[in-house]
This record gives C-alpha cells, structure tokens and sequence, in this order.
C-alpha cells in the first residue's frame, strides 16, 4: 500500500495558493482534499498525479516507500473526459493504445461488467446516461491497475441518488488503494474519507470524522451532524433578516 507525504507551498505561476502544506495520506484508504474553489485542490490532484500545469511545489511530494510516484497514479479528472468517437472497451483501454501497447480488451470487459455495465461494451459515451459515463471513467481508472487514484470532483454533475450510488460503487471497487478525493460537497467528504482536510490558504486543517467504517451511512446520525458541522465551516455568513 503506497503513503504519501506532501509538505511545503502550493503556487499557480507566480501566485502563492496554499502556504505551509502537511499532508500525510495514509496507504489503502481514502483521503479527502476539501475547500471553496479556486483554493488549489485540483492543482494538488494534477500534482499527486504528475500532470504538467502552471501548478507548483515549493517542498516535497513524495510515497512513503521511497519509490517514485510515476507509473503509479491513475486520474479521474472533472467530468470523466470520454472519447466521444469510441465504444466503451475503446474508452477504457485508452491508456493501454496512447502508450503504443496492445491493449486487453477481454479486462476491460470484465471491468465494465463489474462496474454494471456488461451489454452495453459497443456505446458511446452520448448513448450513455450521466451515471454510466462515469461508470466508464471509473473503469478505465481501473484497467490502469494503479497503486494511487485520484478523483477529482468525480460525481459532481450527478443527481443525489446516482451520486450516493456511485460513491458506494466506488467505495467497494477501489478497496485497499490509495485514494484522493477532492470535493466541494460536505456529505461526499464525510461519507468517503478516512482522512481528510479542508484547504485554505494559510494550509490544510485536518477535520475530525465520525467513528464508523466507509462508505458512512448517509442516514446515521453521525454522519448527518459531521455534515451538518462541515456545512457551517465551509458557508459564509448570512445577514440577519429585518424586520
């Protein structure tokens, strides 16, 4: 299982982001990166996952084990990014053709099965509803075999039930890797992560979490006041109403 430290200053070109990063993400769990937008944590998603930017670390970025990061990260960027002229098997063993090596088409079968979605390998992605599109994303993640995973904002344009289901899918499918949630949504945070921080710019402060195994009970009452708690934090202030 691959840990990883982060230490040090978060900058976007010449502007500093998040000053005095102490990330420890532990090996075969989940950790959650939270915060408002623009705060940077898709910058440290595209960081973790060595993906060139205008993004950079002043400090350390490095797993646990001493060994390189490349070669074992797979990402799950902002709205899947399907091919929208390949079938799903196409979509999923993507990685496989851009690195020049033949791909395993009978895996990537399997993987869509497992996600929910055997009979339907010939599709394209505007076939597909918003939740079987990103079961695809999922699956590819998948056929990359990486030791870390990152996703950012990996739901987002779901509706609360699809994206209830598909945090328990990935919850199960993802068990025993090293992953990277980032997140605006309170509840997605408080159900998935075994650890987790809310991203400021003066550094990340680690949030207390409710005593119960992931995926959380969404209904728990532990899980609705953790919410609830992490709601107010992230909500600015409202005036008081006249009158």
């Amino acid at each position: 299982m691959t840990a990883l430290r982060l230490r040090g200053d978060l900058w976007m070109g010449a502007a500093p982001l998040i000053r005095g990063l102490a990330l420890e993400m532990p090996g075969g769990v989940w950790s959650c990166l939270l915060g408002p937008s623009g705060v940077g944590k898709s910058s440290l998603g595209r960081l973790i996952a060595g993906l060139p930017g205008p993004h950079r670390l002043e400090g350390v970025l490095e797993a646990c084990d001493g060994q390189p990061l490349a070669g074992r990260v797979a990402m799950m960027a902002q709205g899947g990014q399907l091919l929208p002229w390949a079938d799903l098997v196409g979509n999923v063993t993507i990685g496989a053709r851009l690195r020049g090596a033949r791909p395993d088409t009978a895996r990537a079968r399997a993987l869509l099965a497992e996600v929910g979605l055997a009979g339907l390998e010939a599709r394209r992605p505007d076939a597909l509803s918003g939740g079987q599109r990103q079961r695809v994303a999922l699956a590819r993640v998948l056929m990359e075999d990486c030791a870390v995973v990152v996703l950012d904002e990996p739901f987002s344009a779901l509706d609360t039930g699809t994206r209830l289901a598909m945090q328990d899918l990935a919850a199960r499918v993802l068990k025993g890797r090293t992953v990277i949630v980032i997140t605006h949504d309170p509840l997605e945070a408080i159900r998935l992560s075994d650890r987790a921080w809310l991203l400021g710019p003066a550094g990340a402060e680690a949030l207390a979490l409710p005593d119960a195994p992931v995926p959380r009970d969404w209904r728990a009452p532990q899980t609705l006041t953790a919410q609830a708690a992490l709601l107010g934090r992230l909500l600015p202030v409202a005036p008081a109403c006249a009158g």
